[in-house]
């Protein structure tokens, strides 16, 4: 089976064996064992992936092509270039630290709760490798189910609520988007997605166009006002599901702007350029005074994290060219490739932060800031690994959280002074917020009884946590192998938006 297959459907199928093999099973522990196993052989596989990949070449690699359904001409089309490639090895080493995560903490339907993950590993890695829209649009909606399940399942108090919610808003955004893709089939003929990309239609059908691909992208980032689902979601479910969707799942939005928005509706993209990025400001700062508020350790994360994901797709939106400096350059690649840069960063860091916030909820079933303090004098170990990743999260020169903000606000200085001053106010937020957390919750004495009986982390949570705390680090200190994976990718992206091409009718 060709290799991006593989990534697909091995943990699907080896999901779906899990699931119904580990539910006549009696040893739990063999559940684990062969989920782990699954995962573990997806992510080498994936560094296969990488090891074979062209980083000089802008087009697509891997490509599989074979028929579906031909008389509608919808075909099993997959292949990857530089923009999808780390994005694909994220879902992998998330899926592998997740299994990890809920290793012992997961005690019932331990099965089915592998089976959910593996399943959504693969439907994730086939909507950043389809490149048949219909393909797309089948991956991105088989991965809300999963989802769904394990915030509805094995989530909190008012996880029906948060599942429902969740499924709804994302839904509810994808429906448009579909409607979107049958009009481009109607006026191109087709499903590929290649092809979309080099025929666009005109002006105002672009416009409608993109407003339909916007309340779908919009709501998976998520962009302010359309955000509120996350928090919910994110405080509901298990720590397991909350490192997938900040990990990963926002980043399909992002990434459907890059597939979909971009290349196919350059036109609109630059018409509404200037409201995006309002919008992304907004999400930047609003949402960091909301995170400054908060009580509860999960609700701020997830805040936190719609704060940074408003520099993707601010750096997104900075390549269309304003009036006072022209053409295409190396700073609109830069806010791309920043904007990237955040999407990998920002799966490093927030999903660790919701890990330590799941280390400390299993000892002390209780998210409220308000119960700890003092956790430094009785987990040394786990506060200096959080003290990293909120450090990451302020963007601390030296970590990941700061390269993609960096490019991104520099780039936008050269779109505009007040794009650079507002953007940089995150910044200062960032580190209020999460060095308020982090000061109640880590620093200080001894809060009370609870918090001194604490253990610190044992070697599996130290090794799910050190893995990322180097990942923070090494793209922090190097990103180099990250950009130099994507650049021609941009590249090809930045050319195929600039040009002027012949409108559908």
């Amino acid at each position: 089976m060709p290799l991006l297959s593989l990534l697909i459907w091995l943990p699907i199928l080896g999901g779906v064996w899990v699931g119904v093999a580990g539910t006549r099973a009696r040893d739990v522990r063999a559940v684990r064992a062969d989920s782990l196993v699954i995962s573990a052989v997806t992510f080498l596989l994936s560094l296969v992936l990488w090891a074979h990949f062209d980083p000089a070449r802008g087009d697509m690699q891997f490509v599989e092509r074979h028929d579906w359904i031909p008389a509608f001409d919808i075909y099993y089309h997959l292949g990857i270039d530089g923009i999808a490639l780390p994005l694909i090895l994220l879902t992998t080493l998330s899926t592998v630290l997740v299994v990890l995560a809920g290793w012992v903490v997961i005690t019932d339907r331990v099965a089915h709760y592998m089976a959910a993950f593996l399943i959504l590993e693969g439907a994730m890695i086939g909507v950043f490798a389809a490149r048949d829209v219909i393909l797309f649009y089948v991956f991105w909606e088989a991965m809300l189910i999963p989802m769904f399940l394990i915030i509805g399942i094995w989530g909190g108090r008012r996880r029906v609520y948060a599942a429902l919610k969740f499924f709804l808003y994302t839904f509810l955004g994808s429906v448009f988007m579909l409607v979107g893709l049958l009009y481009l089939y109607a006026k191109a003929g087709t499903f590929d997605l290649a092809q979309l990309q080099n025929a666009r239609p005109g002006l105002l059908a672009q416009q409608w166009l993109f407003l339909a691909f916007l309340l779908a992208f919009a709501v998976k980032v998520p962009m302010w006002p359309v955000h509120t689902w996350l928090p919910d979601a994110h405080v509901e479910a298990p720590t397991g599901g909350s490192v997938i969707l900040a990990a990963i799942m926002l980043k399909m939005g992002a990434y459907g702007f890059l597939r979909f928005s971009l290349p196919i509706l350059p036109d609109a993209c630059r018409a509404f350029a200037v409201p995006m990025m309002l919008l992304s400001l907004i999400a930047i700062v609003y949402i960091g005074f909301v995170a400054l508020v908060q009580q509860d350790m999960k609700k701020l994360i997830a805040y936190s994290s719609i704060s940074h994901m408003g520099f993707v797709t601010l750096g997104f939106f900075l390549i269309f060219p304003t009036p006072a400096h022209g053409g295409y350059g190396n700073m609109e690649l830069l806010g791309l490739s920043g904007a990237l840069v955040q999407m990998i960063s920002h799966g490093f860091v927030s999903g660790a932060l919701f890990l330590c916030v799941g280390v400390l909820y299993d000892r002390m079933h209780s998210r409220e800031i308000r119960d700890y303090g003092g956790v430094a004098n009785t987990m040394p170990a786990f506060a200096s690994l959080m003290t990293l990743f909120a450090m990451a999260n302020c963007g601390l020169p030296g970590t990941s959280g700061f390269v993609g903000e960096f490019m991104v606000i520099l780039a936008a200085m050269h779109a505009g002074f007040w794009y650079s001053l507002i953007a940089a106010l995150t910044l200062i937020l960032g580190a209020a917020y999460t060095l308020w957390m982090l000061k109640r919750v880590v620093f200080g004495a001894i809060s009370n009884d609870r918090v001194a009986a604490l253990s610190d982390i044992g070697l599996r949570e130290g090794f799910v946590l050190g893995v990322l705390a180097i990942l923070v680090l090494g793209l922090g200190v190097w990103p180099a192998p990250l950009t130099h994976a994507m650049q021609a990718s941009l590249e090809a992206l930045v050319a195929q938006i600039s040009p002027v091409q012949v409108a559908l009718p």
